[in-house]
């Protein structure tokens, strides 16, 4: 008998045994005249059926009736039910234990809900683990780890501490950022590819629409690896060609790869390097590690596929049933070689801002802070903003350059948002970015002046 290792990431459910892996399909369910379907053969469907389709029972795990009419006899845990014991069905085989990687977006409240169902499915769980933790299996030495994935509906971003092991430092969610969303934006843009270059819109009907969710994995890759892809839709036995460039496809994500540089940005303070680790799933997306690596710095490191499952089984594979109940384990020792990261350099003179803009006027930014807040200390550089903003403190916060770097530092109990997230103490900032104070709040935007007068 063995221990298998489980996934629990509804962008793709995955089991690994001694045997490799054994499941990896979505969180898909299809109620097809009272026939309950979970899975890849849920997810072949979801373009041709969308009204009997269901995607957001692992994220929205409840006994409440689902609200979609349709699935109105049922609800998430009867969907979660039905797919984890599908799983169990397939890769159970000698198997008398299951250690599970649990993702961010599941509360204490569902975890208790799925070692429930599992129970009464009989399925032998022994341990659940933090995902972030179970896929870092090494230390980044001279640098901060954050690992990031994606769900179906959201992304996930976790900042691990190093005291010896990995361990949850924080998480964060960026709800409407998974998936689903891009998928979406790639399938748009590759449909009007097809509009422009060959007068056929394959969004006109759902057949031709659910083969380019099945073909977009595919021509995501090729398209990364060569630049651009050739795409080939046949339709009632007429070919219809288009070329998309890698560019294209960038460019549709853009909004949804800037929330995720925006939350990276704010959990590293500004004297750290940052550590970006991405999943498989998460680095087979075009352009992004490019994008992080950009925008965000430091080094990205990129996981094995399955990265989380085989971590999990390699560090847990002793555990066994207990009586007591299950717990969540948000730390876990290394088994692999450290890593070393380094900064990539900045181009000052592009993302360094020069001034903070706040109504019309523009303040210069240099070596000596620039306090921002509702009261003056009486002692240097001082930006006085109206006070009777709710969330304000008398020196909220403080901008500076230290280093070549624009720095904000925080100080109020309240908070320092960068681009709507806020930030962990200190921050590196960039021109174009928008720091809020206070709640709605005063926002200031980050301008670079240029002293050439434009030659």
């Amino acid at each position: 008998m063995s221990l298998l290792a489980a996934h629990i990431n509804d962008a793709g459910l995955s089991v690994y045994g001694d045997r490799g892996i054994l499941y990896r399909e979505p969180g898909f369910a299809l109620l097809e005249d009272q026939e309950l379907i979970t899975g890849e053969a849920a997810y072949r469907n979801a373009r041709l059926k969308p009204r009997r389709i269901h995607s957001r029972f692992w994220s929205g795990l409840k006994t409440d009736p689902l609200e979609d009419a349709r699935f109105r006899h049922l609800s998430a845990a009867d969907l979660v039910s039905q797919q984890l014991d599908s799983i169990w069905r397939v890769a159970s085989a000698d198997a008398d234990r299951l250690v599970v990687a649990v993702p961010p977006y599941m509360n204490g409240e569902q975890l208790g809900l799925f070692l429930g169902i599992a129970a009464d499915l009989g399925i032998p769980v022994v341990a659940l683990v933090d995902a972030a933790v179970a896929a870092t299996r090494r230390e980044y030495r001279g640098a901060v780890p954050v690992h990031v994935d994606f769900s179906l509906h959201g992304a996930s971003v976790t900042r691990l501490s190093q005291d010896g092991q990995a361990q949850v430092e924080r998480s964060e969610l960026i709800e409407g950022a998974g998936i689903v969303a891009l998928t979406d934006a790639w399938i748009k843009v590759i449909a009007e590819a097809f509009v422009r270059q060959s007068r056929f819109d394959p969004l006109h009907t759902a057949e031709t629409e659910q083969y380019m969710q099945d073909r977009l994995p595919e021509w995501l890759s090729t398209a990364t690896g060569d630049g651009g892809a050739e795409l080939e839709i046949a339709y009632r036995g007429i070919e219809h060609r288009a070329e998309v460039e890698l560019l294209e496809l960038i460019t549709a994500v853009d909004a949804i790869y800037q929330q995720l540089v925006g939350q990276l940005r704010a959990v590293y303070r500004a004297d750290e390097v940052p550590a970006i680790q991405l999943s498989d799933r998460a680095a087979r997306l075009p352009g992004l590690a490019d994008t992080l690596t950009a925008r965000v710095g430091g080094d990205v490191f990129v996981l094995e596929p399955g990265a989380t499952c085989r971590g999990l089984a390699a560090r847990c594979r002793q555990m066994q049933r207990s009586t007591d109940s299950v717990s969540l384990l948000r730390q876990l020792p290394w088994d692999q070689t450290a890593a070393s990261a380094e900064s990539q350099p900045d181009n000052e003179e592009q993302s360094r801002p020069s001034h903070v803009l706040f109504g019309s006027v523009a303040y210069s930014i240099g070596d000596t802070p620039l306090v921002l807040g509702s009261q003056a200390s009486g002692e240097g550089r001082f930006l006085d903003l109206p006070g009777d903003m709710p969330g304000l403190s008398r020196q909220h916060c403080s901008l500076y350059v230290h280093g070549g770097q624009c720095v904000v530092e925080d100080y109020s109990r309240y908070g320092t948002f960068l681009n709507g997230h806020r930030i962990d103490g200190s921050a590196v900032l960039q021109t174009g970015d928008v720091l809020r104070v206070g709640t709605p709040g005063h926002e200031l935007s980050m301008i670079l002046t240029e002293d050439a007068h434009g030659s």
